[in-house]
C-alpha cells in the first residue's frame, strides 16, 4: 500500500461501525488517538481511538480518522514516515518541514520530544554528511587501521562515539531515523560496533573462529590488524536465505557455509567467538559452545535480558564459565552491547535451573514465560493476548484499571486468546465493557 492517504469521502469522512459493536464517533469528543505514559498505546501494532478503542489513522497533519470495519490497517501513511533525505531536501524552510512532518514538531509525548529548528538544521547536515560517506563502504578500499561502521556513527553522533548506548535529543535522534540506520547498517555491516579496544582484544586470543560471522565484517577488521580468523556461517549473505543480511551486502572476507557447531568440531584450537548469537537458535549458540572443548570463548552481545543469545547460551556461561575480562562497546540507543571473555571451569555441572510454571510449580520448556496451558485452562484469566508468539495474561485487577477504550481494543483484537470454554463468536467479558 502507497504511503498516500486514501482518497474518498468513503474512508475519509465516513465512521462505519467496527468489529465488536462499538459504534466510532459515538464519543464525544473528537477522535484522539489513546496516550500512555505520553506515547501512543498500540494495540496489534497500530494506534486506537482513546474514545472508543477502535483503530485510528492519520488523515492529515494533527488529524485522525477511525478505520473503516474490514480494512487492513495500513502499514505506511506519509505522516507517520521516518524522516528521509530525499524528502528533506525537497522542503527548504522548517515550516515546509513542520507541514511534512508533523508528527516531529508536534509529537504525541509533548514539546519534550519535538524536533526544534536547531534539531533540524543539525539533523539535515548529519545526513549529508552520512549519505555521502556510504558509497565508501567497500570491501576492497579497507586499511590497516579502518573501521567504517565506527566513521558512520561517529557522524550520526556529532563525534567519536563512547562505550555503551549514546545518546542524542529525541528531536534529533528522530531527525536521523536511528532505528532506519541500525537496520541499514547492522545488515551491510554488523550487529555488533567493533571498536579497537574489542578487536585487540579478539585479535590477542588469535587463532579465532568466527561463528555466525555474518557479512564478516569483524573478521575482516581482525584480519586487517593481524588476527588468523575463519569465518563460518550457516547461511552466509551471498548465499541468500539470510534473515540478518541482505543478499547484496558486502561480503567482507570469504565466510564459508557451516553451522558454527560442525566447524568448532572440525577446527578444534580455535578461540571462538560468537558475536551477537540469535535469540531463538540454540543451535547457533548454545549448542556451538557444548561442541566447543577450548579454554577460552569470546562472547558479543547483551546479558540474557537482552536480544541476543538463548535462555541456554546465558545459563551455560554463568555456570560452566568464569568471566574474565568485559569491554563496553559503542552501541545503539537501548542496545547495550559488550565484548566478554570467558574462561572454562574446571569441572562442568549440568543446567538444573530448569523453569517451572509460577501457578503450579511444573517444569516448563525452558526460556517459559508466564503459566503453564494446564494452569491456564483450569484458572482462566480475565483477557489474554497472543503477542510476538507468546501468551500474555491479564488478570482481573490489572483489567479493571486499564482506560476503557484499552480494554475494548484488546478485547476485540484478533489476537485475543478465546478463553477455555469460550466459543468463537462470543462477546469479550461483560467487566471489559
Amino acid at each position: 500500500m502507497s504511503g498516500r492517504e486514501p482518497a474518498g469521502p468513503s474512508l475519509a469522512d465516513a465512521e462505519p461501525p467496527v468489529a465488536g459493536g462499538i459504534a466510532p464517533g459515538g464519543h464525544r469528543e473528537g477522535v484522539r488517538p489513546l496516550l500512555l505514559g505520553g506515547r501512543r498505546a498500540l494495540v496489534d501494532g497500530h494506534p486506537i481511538c482513546a474514545g472508543c478503542g477502535a483503530a485510528v489513522v492519520p488523515r492529515g497533519p494533527d488529524r485522525w480518522r477511525h478505520l473503516p470495519a474490514g480494512r487492513p490497517y495500513p502499514r505506511r501513511s506519509r505522516w507517520l514516515a521516518p524522516i528521509t533525505l530525499s524528502e528533506l531536501r525537497e522542503l527548504p524552510t522548517y515550516e515546509d518541514f513542520a507541514a511534512r512532518y508533523p508528527d516531529a514538531v508536534r509529537p504525541a509525548g509533548g514539546l519534550a520530544g519535538a524536533t526544534t529548528r536547531q534539531d533540524w538544521i543539525e539533523g539535515r547536515r548529519r545526513l549529508e554528511a552520512y549519505h555521502a560517506a556510504l558509497p565508501d563502504l567497500d570491501p576492497s578500499r579497507l586499511g590497516p587501521a579502518d573501521n567504517p561502521y565506527l566513521e558512520l556513527v561517529a557522524i550520526l553522533t556529532g563525534g567519536p562515539p563512547g562505550v555503551g548506548p549514546w545518546r542524542l535529543a529525541p528531536g534529533l535522534a528522530r531527525m536521523l531515523d536511528l532505528p532506519g540506520r541500525r537496520r541499514e547498517l547492522s545488515g551491510r555491516l554488523a550487529w555488533a560496533i567493533p571498536n579497537e579496544a574489542a578487536l585487540a582484544c579478539v585479535a590477542g586470543h588469535s587463532p579465532v573462529l568466527d561463528g555466525g560471522a555474518g557479512a564478516g565484517y569483524w573478521a575482516a577488521l581482525l584480519r586487517m590488524r593481524g588476527a588468523d580468523v575463519r569465518a563460518v556461517d550457516t547461511a552466509p549473505p551471498a548465499s541468500g536465505g539470510n534473515r540478518y543480511h541482505p543478499a547484496d551486502a558486502h561480503q567482507w572476507v570469504a565466510v564459508e557455509r557451516l553451522n558454527t557447531e560442525a566447524a568448532v568440531r572440525a577446527d578444534p584450537d580455535r578461540t571462538l567467538l560468537l558475536c551477537w548469537p540469535p535469540p531463538d537458535d540454540d543451535a547457533a549458540g548454545y549448542g556451538a559452545l557444548r561442541a566447543y572443548r577450548g579454554d577460552t570463548v569470546l562472547y558479543v552481545g547483551g546479558d540474557q535480558d537482552g536480544p541476543t543469545g538463548t535462555t541456554r547460551l546465558h545459563r551455560e556461561l554463568a555456570l560452566n564459565w568464569t568471566l574474565d575480562e568485559d569491554f563496553g562497546l559503542p552501541s545503539w540507543p537501548g542496545v547495550p552491547d559488550r565484548l566478554t571473555v570467558w574462561r572454562r571451569k574446571a569441572t562442568r555441572r549440568p543446567q538444573r535451573g530448569l523453569d517451572r510454571c509460577p501457578g503450579c510449580g511444573r517444569f516448563q520448556p525452558v526460556g517459559a514465560i508466564g503459566r503453564c496451558d494446564r494452569c491456564f485452562a483450569a484458572r482462566p484469566p480475565a483477557l489474554a493476548i497472543r503477542v510476538g508468539g507468546r501468551r500474555v495474561e491479564y488478570p482481573q485487577h490489572v483489567v479493571d484499571r486499564m482506560p476503557p477504550a484499552l480494554r475494548v481494543a484488546l478485547a476485540d483484537s484478533p489476537n485475543r486468546i478465546r478463553l477455555p470454554g469460550s466459543t468463537p463468536d462470543q462477546e469479550p467479558p461483560r467487566s471489559l465493557r
